[in-house]
């Protein structure tokens, strides 16, 4: 069995954000050779998700609007975390929600995917550098 370990590095431009990491896996898949076996995707930060669906405008949209509305940003005060002088407890809800990580069948040197899923790396505390890690393991 091979192993391969690749982290990606990612400075979303907003708060929130939503970035399309499919381009940069499958560029790991083809780097590590590993033709059949397991891919794992996951946010190294803990106000940062990896989540699959499809790559749409409009559901992006709703999704940003569902978890402000789920866990909004403000008012600051509102949250326990923040009484550090943190303004991010949201952000550690939000990911929480959309999770930490997926996993993906590997097949014929493929990310075994359904019809429109993609790989995205969420951001819920944006405008700094943050790392995703790719782990893959197979043969």
């Amino acid at each position: 069995m091979k192993a391969y370990r690749k982290e990606l590095w990612f400075n979303a431009p907003e708060r929130m954000h939503f970035t399309n990491i499919t381009p940069e896996v499958r560029d790991c898949l083809s780097e590590s050779d590993i033709k059949e076996g397991l891919l794992l995707v996951n946010a190294m930060h803990i106000t940062a998700s990896v989540f699959i669906n499809d790559d749409e405008s409009g559901l992006h949209h709703d999704y940003k609007k569902w978890l402000e509305k789920m866990a909004p940003h403000e008012p600051i005060e509102f949250y326990r975390h923040n009484d550090t002088g943190e303004d991010n407890a949201d952000a550690h809800i939000k990911r929480q929600i959309m999770g930490r990580e997926v996993v993906i069948a590997i097949t014929a040197g493929k990310l075994d995917f359904g019809p429109w899923e993609q790989i995205f790396y969420g951001e819920f505390d944006g405008r700094r550098k943050k790392r995703v890690l790719v782990k893959i393991i197979g043969e």
